[in-house]
């Protein structure tokens, strides 16, 4: 069987390694558990007594003595390492910042501090003192103690997500990277499928929420009379403030005053979305997301304004441009108004769009991304392929603190795709009301977290943002561009997240090779091709760095699969062999 040679020359390192983790958790952080391995892809097990691990990590309350050389403990109960170790709690509270990589990274649980010791030296750092130890001790495992609960963090991420004040933190993506530099940081090689195809340091995804498809359609209504008030009034309030220019005046002026030709139909809509964003985004697949039926403001939608979330259109009045859109390479998706608390409803509006884009596989985002704790599980119910409603309205960043498509815990299938940009969120009065440089440098730090993590950035611009009186056009296309020069793939939301459910299909057992690892997935019949996995050998530079886990400089190599075959790994990660895996048939499952 042939392999590629390029992978016997992956290391030098003659240590002898168990290239699987041992997981020893609490009973009720299961799902949490296996989520988070979802996200950092690489081999791992829950702890089995009486198997020799190198890495075992440990958040129960209650722990045997493992066999492992080392021990990474979390959590803030007194644990039998605890008592052993000498280890002294001077203090706890509930929550708190970590500061990782001059990074502060919040905790949402309890956040316990350390005492130092000679045996325990400092490994990581909180605002209020040492909120990690490395204790060594001759002829014993190396022992990492933490004071917070892993998967207690995950859980919370995946579940209620982050205040706005910490949107900004990519912070389960902070935990996945410690957690990889603390075993790196001991010398430990690691196999992993990070979350970007070969050859793309990260995803992107254009996304357009349509609520409106024109200003013709609004006459007389809060609608009109809004875009009337921002472009004289509040327009002259801005250049005033010295947000806007002359020029710029002068063009909301002009399109105030050309209303009522637009309304004969003798001047061009100018809040006419499909047209500028197919031309702006040429040959970059993006999605739509229509609203499914008209007049609908929809029901339990809290605030007073309630009545202003109903649109003048569905998406029967876009007939021809759906299909323009869908020869485009172009997404079509549901724009929803009850789905996210009502399953009848919810298969009722994926049935609307459906039945017009005949599309099987059919996503959704909720309008004004309306959510409550049931949404997931009731979107699943209703057939959704996959939600993108997990984002802020006031401000842009991390929701559940993740870059990558994830499965939230109330749902068993449906995934999420977090949205992470939004045009309103930085330029409205009311929310963050940046200036253009000032959001260019927030996006610009969001495209570094991109390509430092991988995963999707979504962007979401909506359909009138181009034109008068928002005039965000040029800050798009200068969005654009600034992430096509950065090697992104870009997808459509359906393959972006088919890509990860591919890639969430791949499993790791133990193979019979020299206490090696087999990488393998089942192999399904793709309705179009999708960018291959990328098996990724972590080496440490521990003789460089002999301060360990401290964040120790490490080496990796990439080398592109396609899921089509097994790799067989032995226990130094050289990959030894490969063998195929079988075909099985595309099922209605997502």
């Amino acid at each position: 069987m042939s392999f590629n040679p390029q992978l016997r020359r992956l290391s030098s390192h003659t240590l002898e390694i168990d290239p699987v983790i041992g997981v020893l958790s609490k009973p009720s952080q299961r799902l949490a558990v296996e989520e988070f391995f979802e996200l950092f892809k690489t081999p791992w097990e829950y702890y089995e007594p009486g198997r020799k691990y190198d890495v075992v990590i440990v958040t129960s309350e209650d722990m045997p003595k493992a066999d492992a050389k080392l021990l990474i403990v979390y959590g803030v109960e007194t644990k039998r390492t605890d008592l052993r170790n000498g280890i002294v709690v001077r203090s706890r509270s509930q929550g708190g910042l970590l500061d990782y990589q001059r990074t502060r990274v919040p905790i949402y649980g309890d956040l316990a501090t350390f005492e130092q010791t000679e045996d325990a030296k400092p490994c990581l750092a909180a605002t209020s003192g040492i909120a990690g130890l490395r204790v060594t001790k001759v002829g014993g495992p190396v022992e990492i103690q933490l004071g917070f609960d892993l998967f207690q963090e995950v859980e919370l991420l995946l579940s209620v997500g982050q205040p706005i004040e910490n949107a900004h933190v990519p912070t389960l993506d902070h935990h996945i990277s410690m957690l990889r530099n603390w075993i790196l940081g001991e010398g430990f090689p690691l196999l992993e499928i990070p979350p970007a195809p070969t050859n793309h340091p990260f995803t992107v995804c254009l996304t357009h929420d349509i609520d409106f498809i024109g200003i013709r359609n609004h006459k007389f209504d809060h609608t009109m009379w809004g875009f009337l008030y921002r472009s004289t009034v509040g327009a002259v309030r801005n250049f005033v403030s010295g947000k806007i220019s002359v020029n710029r005046l002068l063009e909301m002026w002009q399109a105030a005053a050309s209303l009522p030709f637009v309304y004969f139909g003798w001047v061009k809509d100018f809040w006419s979305p499909f047209e500028w964003y197919l031309r702006v985004e040429k040959d970059l697949a993006a999605t739509y997301f229509l609203i499914p039926f008209k007049g609908c403001s929809g029901e339990h939608v809290p605030g007073k304004r309630a009545a202003w979330r109903a649109t003048a259109y569905d998406a029967g009045d876009v007939q021809s441009w759906i299909a323009v859109l869908g020869r485009e390479g172009c997404e079509l998706g549901v724009h929803g108004i009850d789905a996210w608390h009502s399953v009848e409803k919810g298969r009722a509006e994926l049935s609307r769009i459906a039945e017009l884009t005949g599309g099987s596989q059919v996503g959704i985002r909720m309008h004004w991304l309306l959510h409550n704790a049931n949404t997931a599980s009731a979107l699943e119910q209703s057939g959704y392929a996959y939600d993108s409603t997990a984002g802020y309205n006031e401000t842009v960043g991390y929701l559940s603190g993740t870059t990558q498509v994830f499965r939230p815990l109330g749902a068993k299938t449906l995934l999420e795709l977090p949205l992470h940009i939004q045009d309103g969120a930085l330029f409205y009065p009311n929310r963050l009301d940046l200036s253009e440089p000032q959001a260019e440098e927030r996006c610009k730090d969001m495209i570094r977290n991109a390509g430092e993590f991988g995963g999707v950035l979504t962007v979401l611009w909506h359909d009138r943002s181009h034109g008068p009186e928002r005039f965000w056009g040029d800050f798009y296309i200068n969005l654009v561009d600034v992430l096509k020069s950065s090697d992104a793939w870009f997808a459509t939301a359906s393959q972006a997240v088919r890509w990860f459910q591919k890639r969430r299909e791949v499993r790791f057992e133990r193979a019979g090779i020299a206490n090696g690892v087999r990488v393998f997935a089942d192999k399904t019949v793709e309705r179009e091709p999708l960018l291959p996995l990328c098996l990724r050998v972590h080496r440490p530079s521990v003789e460089q760095h002999p301060q360990r886990s401290n964040g120790a400089a490490s080496t990796y190599t990439d080398v592109p699969w396609n899921a089509g075959t097994a790799a067989n790994f032995n226990s130094l990660l050289e990959r030894v062999s490969e063998e195929s895996v079988g075909l099985s048939e595309v099922g209605t499952s997502r």
